[in-house]
């Protein structure tokens, strides 16, 4: 999976363009991923990414980024042997793209805020 573009509130994924909250794993995208909390990451939205235990998750905060990542949410991915890398959404995006080739690398990325 490789992301070819990203503005505010849109993301195209190897031609496919999205308009929601989007995790990207390597051989699929949910496109109806929302949190529980909204603007707040915790570890219940993430059951699956974790259940995929990849090597990488890197998360995007938005645009502007305004969501957070709890320091537990951190510490428990971390406790699953999951490197966290957390940035705007754009900057998430050239992370993603650039670790998505040597490593099992999944992307949680909140596209508008």
């Amino acid at each position: 999976m490789k992301i070819e573009h990203y503005s505010f509130g849109k993301i195209i994924i190897d031609g496919k363009s999205y308009t929601s909250d989007v995790i990207i794993y390597p051989d699929r995208v949910n496109a109806s991923w929302w949190r529980k909390e909204g603007h707040n990451l915790s570890i219940s939205d993430l059951t699956d990414v974790i259940k995929t235990k990849p090597d990488i998750l890197v998360v995007g905060t938005g645009y502007s980024g305004v969501m957070r990542v709890p320091q537990e949410t951190l510490m428990h991915l971390e406790s699953n042997g999951i490197t966290v890398k957390v940035s705007r959404s754009s900057e998430a995006v050239e992370i993603f793209n650039a670790l998505r080739k040597d490593k099992k690398v999944v992307a949680a990325l909140h596209l508008t805020c």
